[in-house]
């Protein structure tokens, strides 16, 4: 199995979505991602340059969540992963983009979308 950093609940209010009110009012989204890369060199070396810096990752991912708005959360989705990716140190990622304020016209609690992607 490998190595894993997890940002988990990082939230934001975004206008992502296909309907008009989405657009103008916006909602409360939130997106967990669990990067998969080998930590060993960093931990040997005790060196942040040779990991992920979650810190920094955490405040990319707001700023895409909470950025251009998008129609689909699977094209957030995507672009929360490509942001993972381009750490070169990041083998794989699952992004889950969660959407808590979705109106579907019946109860729910929630709407996700999840997606795994790998460094080709």
């Amino acid at each position: 199995m490998p190595d894993r950093i997890t940002v988990h609940g990082l939230t934001g209010h975004g206008y992502h979505g296909v309907y008009p009110p989405e657009r103008e009012h916006g909602q409360t989204f939130r997106v967990d991602a669990v990067l998969e890369l080998d930590t060993a060199p960093a931990a040997a070396d005790d060196d942040l340059t040779k990991t992920v810096h979650y810190g920094e990752l955490a405040q990319q991912l707001h700023a895409v969540l909470v950025g251009e708005p998008v129609d689909l959360l699977e094209t957030l989705a995507q672009r929360l992963a490509d942001l993972c990716l381009a750490y070169p140190v990041v083998d794989a990622v699952e992004i889950t983009v969660h959407k808590p304020e979705v109106d579907l016209g019946v109860p729910a609690d929630d709407v996700t979308v999840a997606i795994r992607r790998t460094r080709r």
